[in-house]
């Protein structure tokens, strides 16, 4: 038995071991077929990955590359103004104007490369002199500004400046196919010196030349001595194209110049010898004359100052001989090639006397005689009866009852704004947030006004809005160029920058910092203001080719400019540096440094914008009406923003008692002193400097800061008259305590956290306490508009309104009387202007006030 379990152990023992052999083998063939199998899938899965990779990095590539595209892409919808629609032909009244703002007067055409005039001047005094050519707040002028000018045909300006009372009046005259003829006439005399000075703006950017004080190489004159010597300089100057040739008299005088260019084919400029003030008798001057090749428009002033020599002398017969300053020799400057010439004519004379210079086109034919002397008095007494007699039919300031005085206030307000008008031409420079550089835009034209011919020279997109306003009522074909002109500025996106710096001469008042124009950055769009109110009259080809720009316009601000929740908006572009400002900046909302959420987030709703967007939703449902395109769309935003039951619940803020922005927010904030490190051996101390103190976390809650933002419902006339919160902001408006002032609504609560709080170091309160005209404008208008309709708050916006109208108009035309200037702002608790001056921007709308036109 043993044996045979032995021999079925043993007969089975050799099958078994062969077996187990043969499960290890097929085992090793498995494992190397699963390694295999593991190694392909981890060559598939990397193949895999780097194609991943680099589809991924080919998409982001893609979608860099489409954006640096489309955001220098003009946007394909035919231009809103048809092309050649501002040359000569089409428009010869306009073609030429005082179209430099940021100069103290000159003239140019609509054109590209145009040709420029202009106007410097130099007081010989003792010690020295200081060139003026382009407006300087650090000049000091006691007064520069137009008192009458249509937008057309003529302009009168007076400059008061150390004593000396200059004005520059010009008169075009129709003719040719080039824009007719001009001329110029520049009265000077002394005055009793009246005051100088002026306040540094707040909050935008601006940059000041260096000082153009001269060397002090005159000598010393006794106090009962002659009157100081006066130079007027002359100039005319190409930009890369064109030619001028001199016609000299006694080699030293430019009796003419004669040239071409490609918009205005051959012309004369005729300098005439100066006469007494009476505009008969001769005046003994000096001439001097200067040729010269130039870097370019905007350093014009630099190769004048750098020519100037004292080496010569004034010797009037029978008079003292006495040393000036006169252009001699231009060496050229460092750093710039020619770009275009330049020909100057220096009159050096004493006080008083007038001085002509006449511009004829070689196309006008059978023109009566030179527009000179006493044809030029009596062209320039029809225009101004004219422009005073179409002031009165367009405003009725002497119909409601207002003095010569306050009338000739209002037509200077209005004046102002349209001697600020300006045409530009250039590239902006754009960056997207996808692009690590900034590139250029593509070449563009901007006819537009400007905020202030001093610290803005330039384009800003919601100030225009608001110019526009007033400027629809003085001439509205020309309102709708300008709103037409910045329409064609959008690019595929419908992206249109909020601040236009085109060209050398406007990059030349601009730090560099402050150049680029970011894509994702809004401005509000007022523009849509100034439309609404051309639409009446608007003809419907205008209104075909605006269409397509206003809808991509908006959906573009629906797209980019969208809230964490629906029917919510949030300005993009707050500044991301937390430990430098009090409160982060939103400039793209145009209130700066108003007080929003502490930080910064995905999270905020802002009020004001939601507003803006009710207003575009509505404007673009009219158009469409106008035009029989579908409105459906349009008017079902304008009803879901209006809701003010969505309104209340999203934006009424219960413990502050007014509407408010919502977002991550802490109301224990302040500035505080940084301590510095020691400094090293043998340096300076390091400054100190102010940084934010966060006292109490952020959490997200209403924004308590009551002010302009808070009546965005009412300003914008989204509260239904019996809206249960109207009383509540009708308070808020009267309480001294909050926005009431004796000169007009103050922009932050006095009870506010951050009124009248510096942002920085550097950076005073700008839209925290300060009284804004176009704010105030707007509050006017809704007043007005709750007085007319009927509901439980009727009596009270109308006390309200009137209380308001007077304050503002009464203060605005105290503070130009005293000071000789319209103002940024103004303080909240003088009255007194405030910022950069003139500003007949927004703060001309003090005419339609007047008129009590909304």
């Amino acid at each position: 038995v043993m044996a045979g379990e032995r021999r079925r152990r043993g007969g089975e023992g050799p099958r078994e071991r062969t077996r187990e052999r043969g499960t290890r083998r097929e085992r090793e063939k498995e494992q190397q077929r699963g390694s295999s199998r593991g190694r392909t899938a981890l060559v598939i899965a990397a193949a895999a990955a780097a194609a991943a990779l680099a589809l991924g990095l080919a998409v982001a590539e893609w979608k860099r590359w489409n954006a640096a595209a489309l955001l220098v892409t003009p946007h394909p919808a035919p231009p809103a103004l048809p092309p050649g629609s501002t040359g000569p032909l089409a428009s010869p009244q306009h073609f030429w104007g005082t179209y430099r703002p940021h100069v103290y007067f000159g003239m140019k055409t609509r054109s590209p490369r145009a040709l420029v005039t202009g106007l410097m001047w130099l007081q010989q005094r003792e010690g020295g002199g200081s060139l003026r050519h382009t407006c300087e707040q650090s000049d000091g002028l006691s007064r520069y500004g137009w008192l009458m000018h249509d937008g057309e045909n003529f302009g009168v300006q007076e400059i008061r400046d150390e004593g000396l009372f200059l004005k520059t009046e010009f008169v075009k005259r129709p003719g040719g196919e080039h824009g007719g003829d001009w001329s110029w006439r520049i009265t000077a005399r002394m005055e009793v010196r009246g005051r100088s000075g002026g306040a540094a703006p707040d909050g935008r950017t601006a940059r000041q030349p260096p000082s153009s004080r001269l060397s002090p190489l005159l000598p010393p004159q006794g106090t009962g001595g002659p009157a100081p010597l006066l130079s007027l300089f002359f100039y005319v100057a190409t930009d890369e194209q064109g030619t001028l040739e001199p016609h000299l008299e006694n080699r030293t005088r430019l009796a003419a110049v004669t040239g071409t260019t490609e918009e205005l084919g051959r012309f004369t400029l005729t300098f005439l010898q100066p006469t007494a003030e009476s505009g008969e008798d001769p005046k003994y001057a000096s001439y001097n004359y200067l040729e010269a090749a130039s870097p370019g428009l905007h350093r014009l002033t630099e190769v004048v100052r750098s020519s100037l020599s004292n080496r010569f002398i004034f010797a009037p017969p029978g008079g003292p001989r006495r040393r000036f300053f006169a252009v001699d020799a231009f060496r050229g400057l460092p750093g710039e090639p020619p770009r275009g010439r330049l020909l100057l004519h220096q009159v050096t004379l004493e006080p008083p006397a007038t001085v002509e210079v006449t511009f004829e086109s070689g196309s006008a034919v059978g023109r009566p005689r030179r527009l000179t002397g006493g044809a030029l008095s009596a062209a320039l007494a029809r225009h101004a009866a004219t422009f005073e007699r179409r002031f009165e039919e367009t405003f009725g300031l002497g119909r409601k009852g207002f003095p010569p005085s306050q009338r000739r206030f209002a037509q200077a307000a209005l004046s102002d704004l349209l001697g600020g008008m300006g045409y530009f031409h250039g590239r902006s420079l754009v960056q997207s947030p996808l692009q690590e550089r900034p590139v250029p835009a593509p070449e563009a034209a901007l006819f537009t006004a400007v905020p202030s011919r001093s610290f803005f020279p330039r384009g800003f997109l919601w100030d225009e809005g608001f110019h526009q306003l007033l400027l629809a009522r003085w001439d509205p074909a020309l309102s709708r160029e300008v709103i037409a002109h910045w329409l064609d500025l959008m690019n595929a996106e419908g992206w249109i920058p909020r601040e236009q710096i085109l060209g050398e001469e406007a990059r030349a008042k601009v730090p560099p910092e402050f150049l680029l124009q970011h894509s994702e950055t809004a401005n509000p769009p007022t523009l849509l203001l100034a439309l609404q109110r051309l639409l009446p009259s608007a003809p419907l080809p205008y209104l075909r080719r605006l269409f397509p720009r206003l809808r991509a316009w908006y959906d573009w601000y629906n797209r980019t400019q969208a809230g964490p929740l629906p029917l919510t908006f949030r300005w993009r572009g707050r500044d991301p540096q937390l430990e430098r400002f009090l409160n982060p900046k939103t400039l793209a909302s145009g209130l700066d440094d108003y007080p929003r959420a502490s930080h910064p987030s995905p999270e905020e709703r802002h009020l004001d914008l939601r507003c803006w967007m009710a207003l575009a939703s509505r404007v673009l449902a009219e158009v469409a009406e106008r035009l029989g395109e579908p409105a459906r769309p349009y008017r079902e935003m304008e009803e879901a923003l209006s809701d003010n039951s969505l309104l209340e619940q999203l934006h009424w803020a219960p413990e502050l008692g007014a509407f408010a922005d919502y977002g991550n927010h802490s109301a224990a904030v302040g500035l505080r002193w940084q301590r510095v490190a020691p400094a090293a051996p043998g340096q300076p101390p390091p400054a100190p400097r102010l940084v934010r103190e966060v006292r109490e976390a952020p959490r997200p809650r209403f924004v308590g800061a009551l002010g302009y933002v808070s009546l965005f419902p009412l300003l914008l006339q989204l509260l239904r008259p019996d809206s249960p919160q109207l009383p509540a902001m009708l308070a808020a408006m009267r309480s001294e305590r909050q926005l009431w002032t004796p000169f007009g609504l103050r922009s932050l609560a006095r009870d506010s956290p951050l009124y009248m709080q510096r942002n920085t170091q550097h950076d005073p309160p700008y839209w925290r306490g300060s009284i804004w005209v176009n704010i105030n404008y707007l509050a006017l208008w809704a007043l007005r508009s709750y007085a007319d309709a009927e509901g439980p708050q009727r009596e009270r916006a109308a006390e309200l309104y009137h209380e308001l109208r007077h304050n503002l108009v009464a203060n605005l035309y105290r503070q130009y009387a005293e000071s000789g200037f319209l103002w940024e702002h103004y303080s909240d608790s003088t009255g007194r202007g405030q910022g950069c001056h003139p500003f007949a921007g927004w703060s001309a709308l003090v005419v339609l006030v007047m008129a009590e036109d909304y």
